[in-house]
């Protein structure tokens, strides 16, 4: 065995409880901004460096460091388990070798172990916790497909079905109804409903909107009533998908914080499917366009429920400064104390550095600084490529229309919905891959695999349209659909709402999610009351043909655009996002693209690509043994 260097060994005096050396430089992590040279500054991050906030800092001043924040934060009785948090988060990797006062039991190493060995085990109320999430993304997904069947039905009865321009605009208003309330309303309410309630709060207030509004969708007798209750229904789904994302990310490991996150696309999926379904089920009803439009309230009832029996989010609780509740909440949602131990006093060192965003705000500054502050900004961009990806990419001209395009597709009504069926379900089945890829492939690479497949996927089925009509064109164009469907579900379906969940600090989250979930719904909007006259306009195979095009689009701007997320904490991301985007996109273009050129298509096996990130040699260590894992 090789002789251990001078620098490997243990340290002589008692300044390190590891038995491995550490730097005994000081980061001090205060504000975004500091004139002394030896302070990060998330906002210029030229090195692109993860940093660890605690890196660096000696024993004894993180030992003062603790101490000051138990007495200041009322966590006096935790102190030894915080000491050990402090240690475990300085320094992951080499948690098992602290020594002397701090030195873990076996069964806190076992813990430790486990959240790389065993990942998926959890405790019951994060999976209770993550459950209700699930059931509010269903709540979503139903109420976007309650007008799919009931469009080729409601015009009729509202006397709005003469294929005029203005009867047209009306229709597609009714569709977009949701979407408005929640682009102009329901997301920019998230931000100080949550900063008033909470997360469970939100979800508790915009469930109440999403069976009201829905129930009395279906006793409607014109379309100025119908639009009056979707656009209330709006609101609610505004605040919803503003916050459950949020409220998952913030409660989930950074291990396989995507993958749960991710049920917010996956039950959205399935919320879908079982619209398409119920759609199916009542055709030959005799209200069955009332039905269809009034069934989305059932998956809100256990919603309102559940949302009671779930703790509330400790980073919440953390931004209000309520460290004592906050250490309730997270031994819910943690196996062992020692984890809450260090991810509490981990988190809380991050918030020193955006401390200087906390002071002194209110809401129109946080929405002004999306913009204005460089770390900030940078996530704005990122995330708001993401979500108006969604609507490039053409999904909802499906989700909102597939009856309707089977049905000029040459179908029967029956024969539309049921292929509107299929698509619910494919689309649902295709989310379940994105359990392991989303933390595995990342988000990035989901994008830049699924995009090119969409584009030919919605080209093709836009094609096969002019064919003579006859089963084999409906049977084609429904397998393009159905595998556009199949690349959107495990890439594009689950990564929008992950990804803007985890990209804003905490003290931006709020308002970054609300203006991410905007723009996601705005351009929803849009393309509900555009679509009707682009189809008429330009047919099918002109509208799908158009939406191939924005799909091209869509992917050189996630290109350039938007950084890879996978296995860092919310709290690492601070220093992903400070990496200025002129350094981001220089690097995909003449690195990144180059290398995957030669690897993938010269098939030079050889070729090795610089990572951009340079990791802090603890995070290093800790990701290896991830990778042994």
């Amino acid at each position: 065995m090789a002789e251990k260097s001078e620098a490997d060994t243990v340290r002589a005096d008692s300044s390190s409880p590891h038995r491995t050396a550490t730097n005994t430089s000081i980061e001090k992590p205060s504000t975004f901004h500091s004139d002394d040279p030896n302070t990060p500054d998330i906002n210029t991050n030229l090195e692109a460096r993860i940093r660890n906030p605690l890196e660096g800092i000696p024993y004894n001043q993180l030992m003062n460091r603790v101490q000051t924040f138990a007495e200041s934060k009322g966590l006096v009785e935790h102190i030894p388990l915080l000491r050990k948090g402090a240690l475990i988060a300085q320094n992951p990797a080499g948690a098992e070798d602290i020594i002397g006062a701090e030195a873990l039991d076996e069964t806190e190493k076992r813990i430790l172990r486990d959240e790389i060995e065993h990942k998926w085990r959890l405790p019951k109320r994060l999976f209770l916790t993550i459950a209700t999430c699930s059931i509010g993304a269903a709540v979503q997904g139903w109420d976007q497909t309650g007008t799919n069947g009931a469009n080729i039905f409601f015009p009729k009865e509202y006397g709005i079905d003469s294929g005029s321009t203005r009867d047209d605009i009306l229709i597609g208003l009714v569709n977009a109804g949701p979407y408005i309330g929640s682009a102009f309303i329901g997301c920019w309410l998230s931000d100080p409903i949550n900063n008033w309630f909470g997360r469970r709060g939100v979800i508790f207030f915009s469930a109440h909107f999403c069976i009201w509004p829905v129930i009395g969708s279906a006793f409607c007798h014109s379309w100025i009533q119908q639009l009056a209750c979707r656009l209330l229904m709006g609101i609610g789904m505004g605040v919803k998908a503003s916050t459950v994302p949020i409220y998952a990310a913030e409660n989930s490991p950074a291990s396989i914080r995507g993958a749960l996150v991710m049920s917010w696309q996956m039950w959205t999926a399935f919320g879908i499917f079982l619209g398409t379904a119920f759609n199916l089920a009542v055709w030959n009803a005799k209200h069955n366009w009332r039905l269809m439009l009034g069934a989305p309230f059932i998956p809100a009832v256990p919603l309102l429920a559940l949302i009671y029996f779930c703790p509330e989010s400790p980073r919440w609780y953390m931004k209000k400064d309520r460290y004592a509740k906050a250490w309730d909440s997270m031994l819910k949602l943690r196996n062992h104390p020692i984890q809450v131990a260090r991810d509490i006093f981990y988190i809380h060192a991050q918030l020193e550095l955006e401390h200087e965003l906390l002071k002194n705000t209110n809401y129109a500054k946080r929405f002004a600084e999306l913009f204005t502050i460089p770390r900030v900004r940078r996530a704005t961009i990122a995330a708001f490529t993401v979500m108006i990806a969604q609507q490039m990419c053409g999904i909802n001209i499906i989700a909102f229309y597939s009856t309707t395009v089977f049905k000029e597709s040459g179908s029967s009504e029956f024969q539309a919905l049921l292929a509107s069926f299929g698509f619910g379900l494919v689309n649902w089945l295709f989310a379940f891959p994105a359990f392991w890829t989303i933390d595995t492939f990342g988000r990035r690479s989901l994008l830049l695999f699924t995009f090119p497949q969409m584009t030919w996927t919605l080209l093709a089925a836009g094609l096969c349209t002019l064919l003579d009509q006859g089963t084999a064109r409906t049977a084609l164009v429904a397998l393009f659909v159905y595998l556009f469907a199949a690349f959107y579900s495990p890439g594009e379906g689950p990564v929008p709402f992950t990804y803007s969940a985890e990209v804003f600090p905490l003290s931006h989250r709020e308002v970054g999610m609300g203006f991410a979930v905007a723009t996601c719904l705005f351009w929803a909007a849009v393309l509900g009351m555009t679509f009707p006259f682009l189809l008429t306009s330009t047919g099918t195979v002109g509208a799908f043909g158009c939406y191939a095009g924005f799909n091209f689009v869509a992917l050189i701007l996630i290109f350039f655009l938007v950084p890879e997320t996978k296995k860092k904490t919310l709290e690492e991301l601070d220093w992903v996002f400070a990496v200025p985007m002129y350094k981001f996109a220089r690097y995909q273009l003449t690195e990144a693209l180059p290398w995957w050129f030669k690897y993938y298509v010269l098939w030079r096996k050889d070729a090795k690509l610089r990572p951009l990130y340079l990791e802090g040699k603890a995070e290093e260590e800790r990701r290896e043994r991830e990778m042994v894992a």
